[in-house]
């Protein structure tokens, strides 16, 4: 499996237990409501959604602009309202993110023991290259096994990777098995953080177990927050092979508490999206 290119990367890491950042937030919602058609939403209806989740005007418009910027979201006049879609680019990034968290899931449970190999070396002087190489590695389900090798768990195809950032003269790919005396236990905790990836799933269980979201103002607003703090969960989750992690690894029991709650926002949810949000249900191509 290749994930596309990251569209949270160039925002700074959350802290955990932080409020979402308001782009993670408009993917979100964008993932939600308009993915899968072509419909574009008023920035007056998302403004009037996002005071549900404690995010005000001058964020929004900010955000909606920059996104537009970056190829994400795309902008359209009708009369004297503005519109916005999704582009190309960001609906195949969170068609992935639906792939992960309704397909895909959150537990490895079958691996066959490959792994994926990539090695490449960059100048000193390739810094951009070098940070955007990683990122995308990153995101694909590596970690750095040693210097200028990095390793994932399954075949991933890098092709996409080394063609988008232009590296593929400088950037080797192979897949394997490992051989004794390597552990694939001992090698996915050199490659990977598997306790802060396993208290990353705890912490959700502790924000969403209880009263959750208590800021949230309604089901909507409760979908949405939801949403985004699972979906940046998953994302961050390399996808380790189950067999190869500590027993009671948590991220099946946070992953049932989110399809409980996602199930239990919905309806409501569904319901004030359709009271508030203004629709442009075939906006033109741009």
């Amino acid at each position: 499996m290749t994930r596309p290119d990251p569209a949270h990367e160039p925002e700074p890491a959350t802290d955990r237990g932080a409020p979402p950042r308001p782009q993670s937030l408009m993917l979100s919602f964008f993932g939600i409501h308009v993915l899968g058609t072509k419909a574009a939403l008023s920035s007056a209806s998302v403004i009037d959604a996002f005071t549900r989740v404690g995010v005000g005007e001058d964020a929004v418009r900010s955000t909606l602009t920059r996104m537009v910027g970056r190829g994400l979201l795309a902008r359209h006049r009708r009369g004297r309202r503005m519109y916005f879609s999704l582009t190309d680019r960001a609906a195949v990034v969170l068609a992935d993110g639906q792939e992960r968290i309704w397909r895909t899931g959150a537990v490895n449970r079958d691996w066959d023991g490959t792994w994926t190999l990539v090695g490449f070396s960059l100048p000193e002087s390739w810094r951009r290259e070098r940070h955007d190489l990683r990122s995308r590695l990153v995101w694909a389900g590596f970690g750095p096994l040693q210097s200028g090798l990095w390793v994932a768990p399954g075949r991933v195809d890098i092709a996409p990777i080394a063609a988008e950032l232009g590296l593929g003269d400088r950037i080797r790919g192979f897949h394997g098995e490992a051989a004794a005396p390597t552990e694939a236990g001992s090698l996915l905790r050199s490659a990977f953080d598997v306790d802060e990836i396993a208290e990353g799933y705890r912490d959700f269980l502790d924000r969403w177990g209880g009263a959750g979201a208590a800021a949230a103002q309604d089901d909507l607003g409760r979908q949405l927050l939801l949403h985004t703090d699972w979906l940046d969960l998953v994302r961050g989750d390399p996808y380790l092979p189950a067999e190869h992690l500590p027993p009671q690894w948590p991220a099946a029991d946070a992953e049932a508490l989110f399809r409980e709650l996602a199930a239990r926002f919905e309806p409501e949810a569904e319901q004030i999206a359709a009271d508030i949000l203004d629709r442009w249900e075939d906006a033109p191509p741009v």
